[in-house]
């Protein structure tokens, strides 16, 4: 009895200045910043490495990358009365909260991090209807809860989260925080729970129905970024913001122009038949087709997968397929018409059963990457001889999901800038934004940030904007009007 009295008048004690009450219809939440961490990044795509990169929608691509491993910027949250406090991080491509609970008694990694003790709070309201949030190739789960949530100095009452019991190969016990908080959409939310931005602007603790995101890219600064929640601060961007339309009711999913390597002005065309863009400050990497990362890989010199079947398209099909192109057949139907697909696009089968065993692509999906590569060359009107080379060139180049692109550190300085096309104006990363660069004793260790998923039409193709996007660009989230808007950040 007398330890419960003790810890009961610790909690009470605790001291909550950072969660004071504010009266300005905004919510500032300072963002701290862990640096990158190879073994973090490994243990985050481990899991990767006996699974493909093609996803049916985009529901399936984002959780597939949803590991945390990577993320490096977090802020801290409190539930309950009194408070008790939890890092969390704040994710656009999700939508519930949820925090380790103190039942979690079979899982080890729960005893790693900030637990919530209902039974220490005086505003907890049991819910008890169970559920299982998805993330990378496992999912946490356990039972929704409903209590006050502190955030940058204001109270949202009796918000309902997740107290997660237990895991299943999510590896929470490697997360270097307690919790997520997700900012995406109620339609997308495990047991359509309405997200904590919703409720922050149902019950009046926000003038506006808006939240911007600002990442400090200054390695020095000890304040790792900021997210605002009812405003938007001036002093974080330079000009005016591009705002885009959102596209889905569950993501903040906008249209994507076009996507260009080298130049900042123009598109390469590989978009020519429609993209679409994930907004996910859950992740540090950009994500997109394998037919793009390939193509970042070789123009960066960054190292990659060889794969023999790949080069034997080439050679026995590449002619053929160019062939096929420039009479005039419909692209999506070259693969089919060399019998190296299905008939049936949807399926995305092959008339081969073997898979490669050094990256478990298809020759069919080979087929369908090299079509789409001498498309994008033949609207530069390259020569077939010097096309069919660079695309065997690109088969030495496809992306590891479940390791890193490495290039030289010392080459940096010469890559091209990669541009991302939104509204007819390009939004370019340099080398330094996109490389990502870790120190290890005393050798520096560069890799690319790009990463590879496939999500086929009409779901795709898709790219998903992760920190190294969102570092370069302060972001706007506009609920109100349904769209999310882009500035350089200062």
């Amino acid at each position: 009895m007398k330890l419960l009295i003790i810890l009961a008048l610790w909690f009470w004690a605790w001291p909550c200045s950072s969660f004071a009450g504010t009266s300005d219809g905004l919510l500032r939440i300072e963002l701290k910043k862990k640096p990158l961490n190879l073994k973090r990044i490994n243990a985050a795509r481990i899991n990767a490495r006996n699974q493909g990169t093609t996803h049916d929608d985009v529901r399936s691509a984002i959780v597939y990358l949803k590991n945390y491993m990577d993320s490096v910027y977090y802020g801290e949250i409190a539930i309950g009365t009194p408070p008790q406090k939890f890092s969390v991080v704040f994710d656009s491509g999700s939508s519930n909260l949820w925090v380790p609970s103190s039942k979690c008694f079979f899982s080890i990694s729960c005893y790693f991090h900030s637990r919530y003790i209902s039974w220490l709070s005086s505003t907890y309201t049991k819910i008890g209807k169970t559920g299982k949030i998805p993330y990378g190739s496992g999912y946490i789960f356990g039972s929704f809860s409903q209590d006050n949530v502190e955030v940058g100095g204001g109270v949202v009452k009796q918000q309902v989260f997740l107290e997660a019991t237990g895991e299943r190969s999510f590896d929470l016990i490697l997360m270097p925080f307690d919790g997520i908080l997700g900012l995406g959409f109620q339609d997308a939310s495990v047991g359509h729970v309405a997200p904590l931005w919703y409720n922050m602007l149902l019950q009046g603790l926000v003038s506006k129905p808006v939240f911007s995101l600002w990442l400090n890219q200054d390695s020095m600064s000890p304040i790792g970024g900021e997210i605002l929640f009812g405003s938007i601060d001036e002093r974080h961007f330079h000009g005016g913001h591009t705002y885009i339309p959102v596209a889905n009711n569950g993501y903040w999913q906008i249209a994507l122009d076009g996507f260009d390597i080298g130049t900042a002005n123009k598109s390469a065309g590989y978009c020519s038949d429609g993209c679409v863009a994930v907004i996910d400050s859950g992740t540090s990497f950009i994500a997109g087709p394998t037919t793009a990362v390939t193509q970042i890989n070789h123009a960066i010199g960054a190292n990659g997968i060889v794969s023999v079947e790949c080069k034997h398209v080439v050679l026995d099909y590449g002619g053929r397929i160019w062939d096929l192109l420039i009479s005039g057949l419909e692209p999506n139907t070259a693969c089919a018409k060399l019998k190296l697909c299905s008939s049936d696009q949807s399926k995305h089968t092959s008339k081969y059963e073997e898979k490669s065993s050094a990256n478990h692509t298809s020759i069919c999906n080979f087929c369908e990457m090299i079509v789409s590569w001498i498309q994008i060359q033949l609207r530069e009107l390259k020569a077939k001889d010097n096309v069919l080379a660079y695309i065997s060139e690109l088969c030495e180049k496809l992306p590891n999901p479940g390791g890193k692109s490495f290039v030289d550190c010392d080459k940096i300085g010469t890559l091209p800038p990669i541009s991302f096309i939104f509204r007819n104006k390009a939004f370019p990363l340099m080398p330094k934004q996109y490389i990502l660069k870790l120190q290890k004793g005393g050798l520096a260790i560069c890799f690319n940030g790009f990463v590879a998923v496939d999500v086929p039409s009409p779901e795709g193709p898709l790219w998903i904007l992760g920190d190294i996007f969102l570092g370069a660009y302060h972001t706007v989230f506009d609920f109100g009007n349904h769209r999310v808007g882009f500035a350089k950040a200062a």
